[in-house]
C-alpha cells in the first residue's frame, strides 16, 4: 500500500470540466484508467498496482474520471455527452503532450479505453481489465444495472450484487446526480471494430468475474489479445496484487 498520498493535479477538459490525474514513477507513460464508483487512488494505488508499475520503469498517469474521486462532478445533463468520457481521455494526453504511452482500463475504464481506440487513440500496448466482450458490445445491460443502483439507494437487499455495490459508492463518497450522468456516456463498441484493434493487447479479469461477459471471448476477437486471469471477482479481483503484478508484467516484457 502506499505509504503517504499522492496529491492530485488538474487540467480543464474539452467542456471546461476541471479534472484531477495522480502520477507514480518515471520512465514510458502507462495511462489507466480505474472503474465506475471508484477513482484512481482506490483503484491503483491503495492496492499496490501504481507501484508495480512505477518499479518496471513506467511513468504511471491515473486520472479520475469525470463525476469521479477529486475530479468535478456536475450535475447539468449538458456535462454527459455520449462518449464524454473517451473525450477526457483525449484531453489528457493531449494536455500531457505524451505520444508514446500504453493505455490500460478497468471496467468503466476499459469499456473508455475501447471508445478511445474506436476514436483515433494511438497506445504502444493495451490492457482491457475487469472486461468481457459483452461489456463492449453490448452496454445496455450494465447501463440499467447501474441505473437501478443509483436509483434505488438504501432499497437494495441486503448481500445482493446492487447492496455491495452502493456499499462501495459510500465508501468512495460517489455522488449519486453526477454518477447516473455518467450512465448516459456509454457508448457501444461495434464486434467489427474490436475486431480492428491490433495493439498488443492483454485481457486480465478475475476468475470469478463475468459482470462485463466473457473476458476469454474478447481475447479471442482481438487479432493481437491473450487472456490472463487473475484471483478474484470483479470486485475483490482489485485488492489483489496479483492485477498490478499481470498488468506490469503484459506491458514491461
Amino acid at each position: 500500500m502506499a505509504n503517504s498520498p499522492i496529491e492530485p493535479q488538474y487540467f480543464a477538459s474539452w467542456d471546461g470540466v476541471r479534472l484531477a490525474w495522480r502520477e507514480l514513477g518515471d520512465g514510458r507513460p502507462a495511462v489507466l484508467l480505474h472503474g465506475f464508483f471508484s477513482d484512481a487512488t482506490t483503484n491503483w494505488i491503495r492496492y499496490g498496482h501504481a507501484a508495480a508499475l512505477a518499479a518496471e520503469g513506467f511513468r504511471v498517469i491515473m486520472p479520475d474520471l469525470r463525476a469521479h474521486g477529486s475530479s468535478d462532478k456536475p450535475h447539468d445533463p449538458v456535462a454527459y455527452p455520449t462518449d464524454a468520457l473517451t473525450r477526457d481521455g483525449h484531453a489528457l494526453i493531449a494536455h500531457l503532450g505524451v505520444t508514446n504511452y500504453d493505455l490500460v482500463g478497468y471496467s468503466l475504464g476499459a469499456r473508455t479505453v475501447s471508445r478511445m481506440l474506436a476514436t483515433g487513440a494511438k497506445p504502444r500496448r493495451v490492457v482491457f481489465s475487469g472486461m468481457g466482450l459483452e461489456g463492449l458490445t453490448d452496454t445496455g445491460r450494465r447501463a440499467g444495472h447501474f441505473r437501478d443502483i443509483l436509483t434505488n439507494l438504501g432499497k437494495h437487499e441486503r448481500g445482493s450484487g446492487a447492496w455491495m455495490a452502493e456499499q462501495f459508492l459510500r465508501t468512495t463518497g460517489g455522488d449519486a446526480q453526477a454518477l447516473l450522468g455518467i450512465i448516459d456516456t456509454f457508448a457501444d463498441t461495434p464486434i467489427e471494430t474490436i475486431r480492428s484493434f491490433d495493439w498488443p493487447t492483454a485481457v486480465v479479469c478475475g476468475d470469478d468475474d463475468r459482470d462485463n461477459g466473457s473476458a476469454p471471448d474478447l481475447a479471442a476477437a482481438l487479432p493481437n489479445g491473450r487472456y490472463v486471469e487473475v484471483p478474484g471477482g470483479h470486485m475483490s479481483c482489485v485488492v489483489k496484487p496479483e492485477l498490478g503484478r499481470a498488468i506490469a508484467d503484459f506491458l514491461a516484457a
